[in-house]
């Protein structure tokens, strides 16, 4: 690996600034969620499966929002792109911590809907301010930013929301957030080329966004997916469009791929629901300041684990990489402390990013060149669409049932998921080698 890369991406002064616009933006975010759930289940006294709700309307307006911004940029540029971001993130989540629950649902679906694109701005200044191996480089420093903010956002939102400010760390996140978007309107970095590209470039240009777009997600994880599952789709956009996308047939959408769509959609109902059951077990327990310890410790075995997948040389099936994650988010439901809780966390934690990325490899490996970026598009959608339901049905377990209900019931859900994809895996493969031994049978 050539580490001089780096020096030279961080030499250049627009990249520079646009890498550490990026790492700000995304620092409030990364907070909301543990605050605004601990908001709703302390400050307003409701349960897990209203503040799982809460997380799942947001989730769904994120996912509707995001390719319509997305076109935005493209047709009206940046900055007047930018305008009902930046206003709606200051508006909003100063509004959100003052009224009742009833009223939340509404306001968190319309900033979902107009949440800050920050993702898919910074994925697209990258790829036109630099290129080739350069590009690749400044992607990778950005995924390296995601993930740092992704470990240290949800325990500063933690520490502060279990310090009786929630109503004031809500404010923050929409002060800081359009902040950035103003600064964002101020720096107006490039979106598109100036010159005119030939195909090969474009080809080039298109296929490291994708790219950066996958690993943006597996930098997200484990606590943060909406966002970048989410901004996975303007990618999409930007070379067909829904009218397009709507007109062509999906000859590619094999068994396969569909299975792949399914360990997406079971790894974003396992996280999310982990996500509502660290914060639920430690402040039932009465230790909900230290959330943010265990957040760490999960988020940064993630990391590792991206780490030691990417260095390995065979791909592993992703399906038997979530019955893994998720028959280890059982025993998490068990701890009666913090410690033993964060320890329990890094063993589902080491399987998040490698669930994730060869999930994304199986797609890309499957599907062909040209109808990649549609694909990827729909699996960022099978995982925001799992996000969103594993919130509330962890919740709802932990309400009715008690806080450790929340592990068994999604990683109980997550391993069901995965047998019943092997064992139609397993039939399937049969029935072929039926088949295949049929046509050879000279007596047919």
């Amino acid at each position: 690996m050539n580490f001089s890369l780096y020096r030279e991406m961080l030499s250049i002064t627009s990249v520079r600034r646009l890498l550490l616009v990026g790492m700000v933006a995304r620092i409030p975010h990364s907070a909301a969620g543990v605050l605004l759930t601990l908001h709703i289940v302390l400050t307003l006294g409701k349960g897990y499966a209203a503040a799982g709700a809460a997380a799942a309307v947001f989730t769904i307006g994120i996912a509707i929002g995001a390719p319509w911004r997305g076109r935005r940029v493209d047709t009206v540029g940046l900055r007047k792109a930018l305008i009902p971001s930046v206003v709606s993130e200051l508006v909003i989540w100063s509004v959100v911590p003052h009224v009742s629950y009833e009223w939340i649902l509404p306001l968190v679906f319309v900033g979902g809907l107009l949440t800050l694109p920050i993702f898919s701005v910074i994925r697209q200044s990258l790829g036109v301010l630099v290129d080739g191996e350069q590009r690749r480089s400044a992607y990778a420093l950005d995924s390296i930013g995601t993930e740092v903010v992704f470990m240290i956002g949800p325990a500063v939102g933690a520490v502060v929301a279990t310090s009786g400010f929630t109503v004031l760390g809500l404010t923050i996140v929409g002060v800081c957030t359009s902040a950035a978007g103003l600064f964002l309107l101020w720096f107006n970095p490039p979106t598109r080329s100036e010159g005119v590209l030939d195909a090969g470039q474009t080809a080039d240009r298109d296929a490291d966004e994708l790219h950066a777009a996958e690993a943006a997600v597996v930098a997200s994880a484990p606590a943060h997916l909406q966002e970048a599952a989410s901004e996975m789709a303007p990618t999409v956009s930007q070379a067909s469009g829904l009218r397009g996308k709507m007109a062509r047939n999906f000859t590619w959408f094999t068994a396969a791929v569909a299975a792949v769509f399914a360990v997406a959609a079971g790894s974003g109902m396992v996280l999310s629901g982990t996500d509502v059951g660290i914060v639920a077990v430690l402040q039932r327990g009465g230790h909900e300041s230290e959330i943010g310890i265990v957040f760490f410790f999960w988020c940064a075995s993630s990391v590792v684990g991206g780490l030691i997948y990417g260095a390995m040389h065979r791909p592993v099936s992703p399906i038997l990489l979530l019955l893994g994650m998720a028959a280890l988010t059982i025993p998490m439901g068990f701890a009666g402390d913090t410690w033993t809780l964060a320890l329990l966390s890094l063993l589902p934690g080491l399987l998040c990013a490698p669930v994730l990325s060869a999930a994304s490899e199986k797609v890309a490996d499957i599907v062909d060149e040209d109808r990649r970026g549609e694909a990827m598009g729909w699996y960022g959608s099978a995982l925001t669409a799992g996000v969103a339901f594993g919130s509330p049905v962890a919740g709802l377990f932990i309400d009715g049932v008690g806080p450790w209900a929340g592990f068994v019931a999604i990683g109980t859900a997550g391993v069901v998921l995965c047998l019943a994809g092997l064992f139609l895996q397993l039939r399937r493969r049969r029935s072929m080698t039926i088949t295949q031994a049929g046509a050879g049978d000279p007596a047919n």
